[in-house]
């Protein structure tokens, strides 16, 4: 296939992608904006301002960054800060790619539709603790995989089989956070190519494209639109989540949400600043995080269309 028919390719689709998450996108979210913004915004405000050491319950009313210097000066944070990035990274670089691999062969064995997508709503209405509880059982040393391979002689004892829940990598939480989100990302990859993906493609094959010069110029580039948006809200809610790396992460070092959870609940009140402060730390690194992926991806979207 010539390289002017690759540019041609890449062009026409890239045209009419920002179409899928772009009409009335404000105006179908306006609902729950109009709900979601002033409350985050309200509960922002005052964890900065309670973060700056004002805090009139327990005598503090003065401005400071005492309980910054505090927090960045701990070791525990920052180790807390490595390992929750690394559990949101992984979870939603997993989730994403698993998501567009499920949806992509599903669409080769069977035709996206309904039925098709049905069966990747199985775990979405399971709450994360009803997963965490179930990897616990599964992955742990003493569930249900270690005493499967204990059984038909894999390992001598249930006790040698590899420490996936409680273990310094974090495997079981990611596990779990993958079982739950890439089915997600499935659907939203399966509606986008049952409704424009499929045309597109016919196109491209008409005009000599190999499987791969389709999925590689036409399929990913639409699929890129809708299921970044996606891996920002996996990356956030990973890396946002109290209950599953409780249920399933180490004592030490605790994810991020957790230590803010400690701090926050400690009987002596004078840590509260603290605990506030790695709120906002949180919120501002989940923003960041949003705003450079979703920006790398304007760019990789761009340079196709060049």
């Amino acid at each position: 296939m010539s390289s002017s028919g690759n540019r041609g390719l890449r062009a026409e689709p890239e045209r009419s992608a920002p179409l899928l998450i772009r009409d009335y996108t404000w105006l179908k979210l306006m609902p729950a904006l109009v709900v979601i913004v002033p409350l985050f915004a309200a509960a922002f405000v005052l964890a900065v301002i309670q973060s700056l050491g004002y805090f009139p319950l327990i005598g503090l009313r003065s401005f400071n960054v005492d309980a910054y210097r505090s927090l960045f000066g701990n070791d525990e944070f920052w180790l807390s800060l490595l390992l929750s990035t690394r559990i949101a990274f992984m979870a939603a670089l997993l989730s994403t790619v698993l998501g567009i691999a499920m949806a992509l062969g599903i669409r080769g064995i069977w035709h996206a539709s309904r039925r098709s997508a049905f069966l990747f709503q199985f775990s979405l209405p399971i709450p994360h603790v009803i997963g965490a509880l179930a990897m616990v059982h599964l992955l742990g040393q003493s569930g249900l995989i270690a005493r499967l391979g204990h059984s038909i002689g894999v390992i001598d004892a249930p006790s040698e089989f590899p420490a996936l829940v409680y273990d310094p990598f974090a495997l079981g939480i990611v596990a779990e956070f993958v079982w739950k989100d890439a089915p997600f990302v499935a659907i939203v990859a399966l509606g986008v190519l049952g409704t424009v993906a499929e045309n597109y493609e016919s196109v491209a094959a008409s005009l000599g494209a190999s499987s791969w010069q389709r999925l590689r110029h036409v399929t990913l580039p639409l699929l890129v639109p809708a299921v970044a948006p996606i891996s920002v809200i996996v990356f956030a809610f990973a890396f946002g989540s109290f209950e599953v790396p409780l249920l399933l992460g180490e004592s030490f070092p605790s994810a991020l949400p957790v230590l803010a959870y400690r701090l926050h609940t400690n009987v002596d009140l004078a840590l509260r600043p603290e605990a506030m402060a790695l709120a906002v730390v949180m919120s501002l690194v989940v923003m960041a995080a949003a705003v450079t992926y979703l920006t790398l991806v304007r760019r990789v979207l761009r340079g196709e269309q060049t």
